[in-house]
């Protein structure tokens, strides 16, 4: 059985965070939702054409008929508290979260 961090909400209740691991950029239609409740700048919002340009592999296949010429990406995703306030505002269901073992 693993053990996971927990910590203690206010009012004493043990809580585990449930860290961002991914985002799809292929789903994400750049809302800023995520951005916007963020409280630790985990994301940041980037041109479509540039992350075509660095990693063509990954994103070779995002619709070049879409109107949204950006993308949210995790810019430190070490820094995220494991609140999952961003998947709670995503429209599109574009994260993926994990536990953290001990």
């Amino acid at each position: 059985m693993s053990e996971f961090v927990t910590g203690t909400t206010f009012g004493g209740t043990v809580w585990t965070p449930n860290y961002v691991t991914a985002l799809n950029a292929k789903t994400c239609i750049a809302c800023g939702r995520c951005f916007k409740v963020c409280p630790r700048d985990v994301f940041n919002l980037v041109d479509k054409e540039d992350l075509e340009e660095d990693f063509d592999d990954d994103y070779a296949d995002f619709d070049d008929d879409d109107d949204n010429s950006m993308v949210m990406i995790l810019k430190n995703a070490a820094d995220c508290i494991g609140c999952e306030a961003c998947s709670k505002v995503c429209p599109k269901n574009c994260f993926t979260h994990q536990h953290k073992a001990i």
